[in-house]
């Protein structure tokens, strides 16, 4: 069974996205690679237990384990030393991207306190997009009572366009609500 936003891509978005730009070939046109979602914990260095609740939440989030990161150069003034725990990601792809992307637009961003849509300045010139998100709490797989601390996190859409338009319309499509 592959996941709705997936089918939704093949049915509707594909045919729109080759009309709109008239690509003459079919792998022109662009398409999702990944979703990287990204949670920096300073604070773990202090506290082990942070980085496991992290680590935990995100796997809930994201329905994959995630990869614990580890601090690259010693930084003496963030009292962080090579290979210390510093944050966990993610990296989604498939059908578990799709699904994640559907939950996402339709059930977590909404439930942001006064959500007017998501920026349309934050693409990279490359046709990827990035976003944070001060806290967890707005997926529903999420218990409030077992928060220990309220983390944000990064993430980054990763498309195989040329041009943020042709990004901006993929997302669009897809469902993504950016600001008018």
């Amino acid at each position: 069974m592959t996941a709705r936003l997936r089918e939704t891509y093949k049915t509707s978005v594909f045919p729109a996205l080759t009309e709109k730009f008239n690509y003459k070939n079919v792998m022109e046109v662009p398409k999702l690679e990944k979703v990287t979602i990204n949670m920096g914990l300073g604070e773990a260095k202090d506290n082990a237990k942070l980085m496991e609740g992290a680590v935990e939440e995100l796997a809930i989030i994201t329905g994959q384990r995630p990869v614990v990161t580890k601090a690259k150069k010693s930084i003496a003034n963030f009292k962080v030393r090579q290979g210390m725990p510093v944050g966990a990601k993610v990296t989604l792809r498939g059908d578990n991207m799709y699904e994640f992307i559907d939950k996402f637009f339709n059930i977590a961003l909404p439930r942001v306190r006064d959500f007017k849509g998501v920026s349309r300045n934050s693409f990279d010139g490359r046709g990827n997009y990035s976003l944070g998100i001060k806290e967890q709490l707005i997926f529903p797989e999420i218990n409030y009572d077992q928060v220990d601390k309220i983390k944000g996190m990064n993430i980054v859409f990763t498309t195989t366009a040329k041009s943020d338009e042709e990004a901006m319309e993929l997302l669009a499509l897809l469902g993504m609500p950016f600001e008018k």
